[in-house]
């Protein structure tokens, strides 16, 4: 098959390309290699697999761009996960999130119609249930009150994928990530952070007193539910992909501390404004419709993490 993965610089993105790759699927990636974090980063990142895809530096929101790539190659399927991250950062600069998830989701869905691409599986997140009370939480669910920007701008990807699927019966499959864990993680994440302040004896800030409690799911299990979707997708539908095991901040800190063999100097925080005190996800859904659900636990997923980091920093393990 020939897909278009946007994002594909990204964490979740890179590891979709592998694993398309592997099994022998053409792979055009679109990523703007934007420096909300290191752009090295995701340089190295693709730097694994740049010689066997075609890759373009474009922004989504990027109409005409876009565009020609569309024109360039007839894509069987489009796996969206281009978006400006980071529910704390829509905060600061909330323009860019309309820019690249909203007008940049509509561009793709306008561009997937005009070339006739019907196949469509894109990035939701589990912020989209918001400040919502009942746990675990289910698809089935009302999603119509996020307290951030990036929820919002999720949510609405969701209700344009409906509009499209309804006016032109494109088939589009919404996959709400949990946090999303694992090597090559985002340096703005928990893990990352936590992981490099740990090793140079720096304090880490711990939000909430470190009683939040996160579906974190391991990038290996999330690519998985990527992947099924892609040669599933039917219809118009939402799927959960997170751990329905929820761990608690502080127990995380403590798979850390143990991997590296130091403990955190702990700078214990309130909730920060726009974040949620807990994920929970039911994957009643996920398990019924993609048969998926996932494998790999915390403290597993930890250590591969930190394997990965002293490797990829060259931090030697006597630290």
């Amino acid at each position: 098959m020939k897909i278009l993965v946007t994002g594909g610089a990204g964490v979740i993105g890179s590891h979709v390309v592998q694993e398309l790759l592997k099994r022998g699927d053409e792979v055009v990636v679109i990523d703007d290699m934007n420096s909300y974090y290191n752009p090295q980063l995701k340089k190295d990142r693709i730097a694994q697999f740049k010689d066997k895809i075609r890759f373009y530096k474009i922004s989504i929101w990027d109409y005409n761009a876009m565009k020609t790539v569309f024109q360039t190659y007839h894509f069987d399927k489009v796996c969206h996960l281009a978006a400006q991250a980071g529910v704390r950062h829509s905060l600061e600069n909330p323009f860019i999130y309309n820019q690249v998830n909203v007008l940049g989701t509509l561009n793709i869905l306008e561009l997937m119609k005009e070339f006739k691409i019907h196949d469509l599986v894109y990035a939701s997140s589990s912020s989209v249930y918001g400040g919502n009370e009942k746990t675990p939480f289910a698809v089935e669910d009302t999603v119509d009150k996020p307290i951030s920007l990036y929820a919002a701008t999720k949510r609405a990807n969701e209700l344009y994928a409906h509009v499209y699927h309804h006016l032109y019966g494109m088939n589009c499959f919404g996959l709400r990530f949990f946090t999303v864990y694992g090597p090559w993680g985002r340096p703005d994440m928990a893990l990352f952070k936590f992981t490099k302040a740990i090793l140079e004896g720096q304090p880490i800030d711990v939000y909430n007193q470190g009683k939040m409690k996160r579906s974190f799911t391991y990038i290996t299990d999330i690519v998985t539910g990527i992947i099924k979707s892609l040669d599933t997708v039917k219809g118009n539908d939402v799927f959960n992909l997170g751990n329905p095991d929820t761990v608690e901040l502080n127990y995380f800190i403590e798979c850390i501390e143990k991997e590296l063999g130091k403990t955190a100097v702990k700078n214990m925080m309130p909730l920060q404004q726009g974040d949620v005190p807990v994920t929970f996800a039911d994957i009643i859904h996920t398990q019924n419709v993609l048969g998926w659900e996932p494998k790999v636990s915390i403290e597993q997923g930890i250590k591969e993490f930190i394997e990965w980091y002293k490797k990829y920093t060259g931090t030697s393990h006597e630290h």
